[in-house]
């Protein structure tokens, strides 16, 4: 294993189509790559846009609401299909700048089983564009029911890529033990903790995963304005309502050591690319003292299993 690795995360505004964040994702790729890095990290569904509409815009969660099912039917149309031309895209740019690209998209199933629903997903490519994992966040977080469905375990696992393995989880499901277990057991030496915006309590999970895991953590929070949110709804009283300015999402990206101090800590209100020199060796050292898949478990007391999943025929 390679010595060091050098990452980015890019924390930047979401854009307002498919297409956009498309040529968006490439030029903020490029500029990763230019400065060193060979692992691109992304934020939670940062294609198309997280839809914080649902927890900071009135009435869209009204049943038969004429304008929440016009935003939604947009949402749609604007997600990414793994298997068709949006995916197909994502896989080019990663073999044409020859690096890792690890992103959160809300994806769009057009054929098979569960055709019509979207998923929240986080998606690995490899330096030759190959699709190395398709994760489904396990379980949608409280308003996010009303547009994702549950996902499974299949992406549930750490991945090869040159010089470490990759894996990685959605937003609250950093806060599911048994999921980080699993994670824990496959290996990872680095860990895409993807987050719309990554503030304390989201610092707290990463930071936790960090030292509990022994692993680097990239903590990838996106940017949104209130003028983002779409304009069939209305926002809430408060500063979205008052201020079109006003972050709604406000970043929070960090890169945290395998001891669960930062290696770069969180900016906030501000479009960055983070970019760290990781000294995998340090892995090594911190597991020393604890290491939850090793030495520091007991299968004589526990026993632990991630059950199989059917083949999903999408991706």
């Amino acid at each position: 294993m390679a010595s060091t690795l050098c990452v980015a995360i890019v924390q930047a505004e979401v854009a307002t189509s498919l297409k956009l964040g498309l040529e968006r994702t490439r030029a903020l790729a490029e500029e990763a790559k230019a400065s060193g890095a060979s692992l691109v990290v992304f934020p939670e569904t940062w294609l198309p846009g997280y839809p914080a509409w649902l927890d900071w815009c009135r009435d869209a969660a009204l049943w038969n609401h004429p304008p929440t099912k016009t935003v939604f039917r947009r949402m749609a149309a604007e997600s990414v299909d793994v298997q068709g031309d949006s995916g197909g895209a994502l896989s080019r740019i990663a073999a044409e700048l020859a690096v890792t690209l690890v992103l959160g998209v809300t994806e769009r199933v057009e054929a098979g089983p569960g055709r019509g629903t979207l998923f929240n997903a986080l998606l690995t490519y490899g330096p030759d564009g190959a699709l190395l994992n398709h994760h489904r966040k396990l379980i949608p977080t409280y308003t996010e029911r009303l547009v994702w469905g549950p996902g499974d375990t299949a992406g549930l696992r750490a991945v090869s890529i040159p010089a470490a393995r990759v894996g990685g989880l959605v937003c609250w499901e950093h806060w599911m033990p048994l999921a980080r277990q699993a994670l824990h057991e496959s290996g990872e030496d680095i860990h895409v903790a993807v987050w719309p915006t990554v503030h304390e309590m989201h610092q707290v999970a990463s930071r936790h995963y960090a030292f509990e895991g022994r692993c680097f953590v990239l903590a990838a929070g996106a940017l949104m304005r209130a003028s983002a949110l779409p304009s069939e709804l209305t926002p809430a009283a408060g500063p979205a309502a008052q201020n079109p300015s006003h972050w709604i999402l406000r970043g929070g990206s960090s890169i945290i050591g395998p001891d669960g101090s930062y290696v770069i800590e969180p900016v906030f209100d501000a479009a960055s690319i983070l970019t760290a020199d990781l000294d995998l060796g340090r892995i090594r050292e911190e597991s020393m003292t604890l290491d939850v898949a090793g030495h520091y478990a007991r299968p004589d007391s526990f026993a632990f299993r991630t059950l199989p999943v059917p083949p999903r025929g999408t991706g």
